[in-house]
C-alpha cells in the first residue's frame, strides 16, 4: 500500500509517520483492497485544549473511496479514532459485498 503524507502548519514527524504506517498495514492486512492512502495532519486554533490536532485518512479503493477526520488534543489519539472509524467504515463495506 502506498501511504502519502501531508502536513498543514504541522512540522514532518517520522515517528508520527512510522505509528500511522503500523496502523495502516494493520487494517491492509484485514482488509486487501486498500490501494493506497492519504493522511492530512492539521493544526486547528481553538480555545479548548481538547481538540485541535486534525488527522484525516482516506483510503483509495475500489468503488467509493473511504475517508474518515477527527479533531482530539495530540495527532496519536485522533489517529487512534480515525481508525477505528476507518474500520468500521471497512466492515460495513465488507458485509455489504458478501451479502450480494
Amino acid at each position: 500500500m502506498n501511504i502519502n503524507f501531508e502536513y498543514h502548519e504541522v512540522a514532518g514527524s517520522p515517528r508520527l509517520e512510522a505509528f500511522v504506517a503500523e496502523k495502516l498495514n494493520k487494517l491492509e492486512n484485514k482488509y486487501d483492497a486498500i490501494v493506497s492512502a492519504d493522511v492530512y495532519f492539521k493544526k486547528e486554533n481553538t480555545s479548548n485544549p481538547e481538540l485541535g490536532k486534525i488527522c484525516s485518512i482516506r483510503l483509495a479503493m475500489p468503488g467509493p473511496t473511504i475517508f474518515a477526520e477527527t479533531s482530539l488534543g495530540s495527532f496519536e489519539a485522533s489517529v487512534a479514532k480515525v481508525i477505528t472509524e476507518l474500520r468500521s467504515q471497512l466492515q460495513k463495506r465488507k458485509e455489504k459485498l458478501n451479502s450480494h
